[in-house]
């Protein structure tokens, strides 16, 4: 039977560690949030594991007082998969940027959110690399000025949540680095579901890519420029909700429309299902200018079996058939030699 946790603060997820990222660097807001909700999950400091490749964003596990693994870049996924199978008990995060994740690391995020290994990935999304002085990443929008495309870039850019769902992921979700009345909520959410979830945050670069998000973050624009998703509620934006988006029945795509125009009321508008991964298609492909960004929970299968569970499920079917292992009498099976 496993004693019952101690209570513990944000204190007690807090190192030693000076935190060193640029003043005014979204990261800071993250790691608080971070902090102030761990407390919340109920799980000892000693079964959390915070896990990151390499990057501003990678620096996050030293700053929490927990165990954690800095490792090579774009490899977190596959250093997070190895510990997770080998303890399941274990909580286990990755913490990864646009360019760590998605770059030099693509091919390993692929095969940790098809596999559904039961984790947590959070992406930070600034769109630039900003540890190695302002390169273009996959995220950066055409046009973006840089030591590496100093004439604008013509990389047209990954949408990451949309890279997810086509990776088989059945957990999607986006928040923002600020936002933390509406980030905690959504890593709560991440945690409770078992499989691999990807939180993709909006998250400022000061330095490099300064203000990227603003009108999205801005309180002033908010309203007209975030779709803020909520399962079971019609998909409304805008001062007082007067906007909407329903579907468009000849061309399968989501249109803007304002309610009491032509008659318009609630009942055209789309309903968030975050069970439809055909809507989750089509939320996570809209962009500013031309319509508001969904923030919130996109998509979540919790039907599908976690990789996590179902490798130990084949364990135990192996050794009923074939018995407990013996390492030292597979270590003398087949052609074996003296050396003397």
């Amino acid at each position: 039977m496993n004693a019952p946790v101690p209570e513990l603060t944000v204190k007690d997820f807090s190192s030693d560690q000076e935190v060193r990222w640029c003043p005014g660097c979204g990261d800071y807001a993250i790691l608080k949030t971070v902090q102030k909700m761990m407390p919340e999950l109920g799980v000892a400091k000693e079964n959390q594991v915070f896990v990151s490749g390499i990057g501003c964003s990678s620096r996050f596990p030293y700053y929490m007082n927990t165990y954690g693994f800095h490792t090579i870049h774009g490899r977190a996924p596959s250093f997070a998969t190895g510990i997770k199978i080998s303890n399941p008990d274990l909580d286990v995060w990755v913490v990864t940027g646009d360019g760590d994740g998605l770059s030099i690391g693509g091919n390993h995020m692929v095969h940790l959110l098809r596999r559904n290994v039961d984790l947590q990935l959070l992406l930070f999304n600034n769109e630039i690399y900003g540890l190695t002085k302002g390169q273009y990443s996959p995220t950066s929008k055409v046009g973006t000025t840089s030591p590496s495309t100093p004439h604008g870039s013509l990389d047209m850019p990954l949408k990451p949540c949309v890279f997810a769902l086509g990776s088989g992921a059945k957990f999607v979700a986006r928040s923002i680095d600020t936002e933390a009345k509406h980030l905690g909520p959504v890593l709560k959410r991440a945690h409770s579901f078992k499989g691999a979830s990807f939180v993709e945050i909006y998250q400022n670069c000061p330095v490099y890519n300064d203000g990227i998000f603003d009108q999205i973050k801005d309180k002033k624009t908010a309203a007209e420029t975030r779709l803020v998703l909520e399962n079971g509620r019609p998909l409304t934006f805008g001062v007082d909700g007067q906007k909407g988006l329903r579907l468009n029945a000849k061309t399968l795509a989501l249109e803007i429309v304002t309610l009491g125009e032509d008659g318009i009321t609630e009942d055209d508008l789309v309903v968030h299902d975050e069970t439809n991964k055909v809507l989750a298609q089509l939320l996570a492909n809209l962009k500013l200018p031309e319509y508001p960004e969904p923030i919130g929970v996109i998509y979540c299968d919790s039907d599908a079996p976690s990789y996590t569970g179902e490798v130990y499920n084949q364990r135990i079917v192996v050794r009923e058939d074939k018995g407990e292992p013996d390492l030292n009498a597979l270590l003398r099976t087949g052609h074996t030699w003296t050396v003397e």
